[in-house]
């Protein structure tokens, strides 16, 4: 396999991660893309169980299939969130890490994770985000990039409490939000992308009868894009910039904190929304949903997310080789 292999990991064991991704692997079999897959055989022949489908897509032709054994089947707990699930995360999770630095994958997927769990199992820091730029050994500018067919969005801030967003935002945060979405776009195959900026405050700050975020911070850093030549403007009542976006006026929307983005989002398309983990030196996707325990193990689990979440990494390892 080369740097044009795309890499997969289950997720969680206890989630809906086996299923889905037996589902993915049983359609994707025999393709041209070539995949290497990493992680215990039985929670691959439990997902395929889940799924309705043959476990025998580990021997597709396409597929360089690594064993792994982080859990035992009788370890497995499904819909609970227990340690050991979260140490089996985070060990798929190391050894795909390692295959992208060692050049064997030139980027991955993985099934939902339980941060829950893998903090019990001593992840270390905020989101699984940065615990890859650290094994990554990367240092630049990371940031998660929501997507839902065609539209991206980036942000400014993302896990921190609402009242400290204000002060957090700095020009050169939005800029390198600006220039992360413009990157990634251009990755993912968009040709002519335009970009758009949120505002932070009601009605874009009303002049600054609102706050002064818009016109001291935000504006300045729109500024600064456009004359990197970065095709983006704003910023834009954040009530009305979805708008926007969804009559496709706009490919990527920077927003200023977690949930003005997110909200919109998977009111547009939970079933198809994706997780791109943007910044690292390699394309890293997931569907934007979670480990969906109340229905995990009943075969109810929709893919939507997951072929969108796959068929996006694939095309963005392409971009990433141009």
């Amino acid at each position: 396999m080369s740097q044009g292999a795309v890499g997969v990991i289950v997720g969680d064991p206890n989630g809906i991660g086996p299923e889905l991704i037996a589902k993915l692997l049983a359609r994707e079999a025999n393709t041209e893309q070539s995949l290497v897959v990493f992680g215990d055989r039985h929670l691959f022949e439990m997902g395929a169980k889940q799924a309705g489908v043959s476990s025998d897509f580990l021997e597709a032709t396409n597929i360089d299939y690594r064993p792994m054994e982080t859990i035992r089947p009788d370890q497995v707990t499904l819909s609970e969130m227990t340690t050991i699930a979260g140490q089996s995360t985070l060990a798929q999770l190391d050894e795909v890490l390692k295959a992208c630095k060692d050049g064997v994958v030139g980027g991955f997927i993985f099934g939902p994770f339980n941060k829950a769990a893998m903090h019990l199992a001593g992840l270390g820091h905020d989101d699984e985000l940065h615990y890859m730029a650290t094994k990554l050994e990367f240092e630049g500018y990371i940031c998660e990039l929501n997507v839902m067919d065609t539209l991206f969005t980036s942000r400014v801030t993302s896990h921190i409490a609402l009242k400290d967003v204000a002060s957090t935002i700095t020009e050169e945060r939005i800029l390198e939000a600006i220039e992360l979405a413009h990157s990634v776009l251009a990755k993912s195959g968009i040709p002519s992308p335009m970009i758009s900026v949120c505002a932070l405050n009601p009605h874009a700050g009303d002049g600054g009868n609102f706050g002064r975020e818009e016109i001291d911070v935000i504006g300045p850093a729109v500024d600064k894009a456009r004359a990197q030549g970065i095709p983006v403007d704003g910023p834009w009542p954040s009530d009305t910039i979805f708008l926007r976006a969804r009559d496709g006026r706009t490919n990527a929307v920077v927003t200023m904190y977690h949930d003005q983005g997110q909200i919109a989002m998977k009111l547009m398309g939970f079933d198809r929304g994706v997780t791109v983990q943007g910044g690292l030196p390699y394309p890293v996707t997931t569907p934007a949903h979670g480990t969906a325990f109340d229905i995990a193990g009943q075969g109810k689990a929709d893919l939507g997310a997951t072929k969108a979440a796959y068929d996006l990494v694939c095309t963005m390892v392409k971009g990433s080789k141009l």
